[in-house]
């Protein structure tokens, strides 16, 4: 291999790159644009649940019961309805999810004591998991209401405190205070790597083509492995610049705690932009123009790497036969590698066998490329 004509090639790619704004604005303003937007708007943290209460009794009992609520910050009570069709209004154009029906007789069930106060629980299901969130909120606010009501009986009777048998003492490891910003930013990392990685280079080869000018490097004494390697040189430097941007964002902007070693990330992460350039490389190699190639790129790298890396969607959770799709998709190694590093602070030893399939997919994808070029005009 003849180094100085790789070189050349790099040279040229690197100025064209340069001379193409839109080139600049998809290498430096997609990441940056990407990350701000996922990260502000990608969140599984519930709170401020839009909240209605029809309060029928409107009794000291009732309104004590609905100061649970109030005092919440999962749930914001915005609006207090007096009737059914009230709340349902509400729910068609989407400005409360939670609805709270208290019954004209819920203080008297409560100090009668022989039968149980009924509180009718409205949720919006459109959205299922949701839906279902919130519903465990309101049962936990239930539940402590329950506690200090039954506490109180107790006291006025003069009995002591009853202590429940088994107590929970829950501790969360790796993201203590649950917040989704922790694990949506390392995982929205291999995203942007493989959008700007495989998008670029899947249309490296085939705008030559188009342009014509495939035919002037034909004439040269390039081999095929110069030219694609000099090819995807510039484009493995502007992912690593990218990555370090998006990690310095995560940084100082979203305060995403980085446990494990960076020079370890960066290492891995390399690794895989390695693996999505060659796969880029070979989309572009196999495709007629630069349309095709484009939609390739999405439908193969992107698409994948959002849906079954585990960025967003747990693994365990997808049907069998997706769970063995993503097994050929090197952004679920990265995602794992992104996540252990971040959160967990852990090395290589326990990474390895991740590492290891991002090295082998970085060089099936490589070798592909170089067996599908051909230095021909097509």
């Amino acid at each position: 291999m003849n180094w100085a004509r790789t070189r050349a090639i790099f040279r040229k790619e690197l100025i064209h790159i340069r001379r193409d704004p839109r080139s600049l604005i998809l290498i430096i303003l997609l990441p940056i644009i990407l990350l701000l937007l996922y990260g502000y708007a990608l969140t599984f943290d519930i709170k401020h649940v839009p909240t209605a209460v029809y309060d029928q009794e409107r009794t000291q009992v009732s309104r004590d019961f609905i100061k649970r609520f109030e005092g919440s910050e999962y749930f914001d009570v915005r609006y207090h309805p007096f009737s059914y069709e009230e709340i349902q209004r509400l729910m068609d154009d989407r400005r409360v999810t939670l609805a709270l029906v208290l019954p004209y007789d819920f203080s008297r069930h409560l100090k009668k004591g022989e039968t149980t106060a009924k509180v009718q629980v409205l949720l919006d299901g459109t959205d299922a998991n949701t839906a279902n969130l919130v519903l465990g909120y309101v049962q936990a606010v239930v539940s402590g209401f329950n506690a200090d009501l039954l506490q109180e009986r107790l006291n006025r009777k003069g009995l002591i405190r009853l202590e429940t048998p088994v107590k929970l003492d829950a501790r969360m490891w790796f993201n203590e205070d649950l917040e989704s910003i922790n694990f949506i930013v390392p995982g929205l990392i291999v995203v942007i790597m493989t959008m700007v990685g495989a998008l670029l280079t899947a249309l490296t080869v085939v705008r030559e083509v188009e342009r014509g000018s495939m035919e002037s490097l034909m004439a040269t004494p390039l081999k095929k492995g110069e030219l694609l390697l000099g090819k995807l040189g510039p484009y493995f430097f502007v992912g690593m610049l990218d990555m370090a941007i998006v990690i310095i964002m995560a940084q100082f902007l979203f305060q995403v705690p980085l446990r494990g070693s960076v020079p370890l990330l960066v290492g891995m992460s390399a690794l895989f932009l390695v693996a999505t350039l060659g796969h880029g490389l070979l989309i572009s190699v196999s495709c007629q123009n630069q349309l095709q190639a484009y939609q390739m790129a999405i439908l193969t790298t992107f698409l994948p790497a959002f849906l079954l890396s585990g960025f967003v969607f747990a693994i365990y959770l997808m049907p069998a036969p997706l769970q063995l799709m993503s097994y050929l998709v090197p952004a679920r190694y990265l995602v794992a590698i992104s996540k252990g590093i971040y959160l967990k602070g852990v090395g290589l030893e326990v990474l390895w066998p991740q590492a290891l399939m991002l090295a082998g997919a970085a060089v099936l994808f490589i070798l592909l490329a170089l067996r599908r070029f051909e230095k021909k005009i097509r």
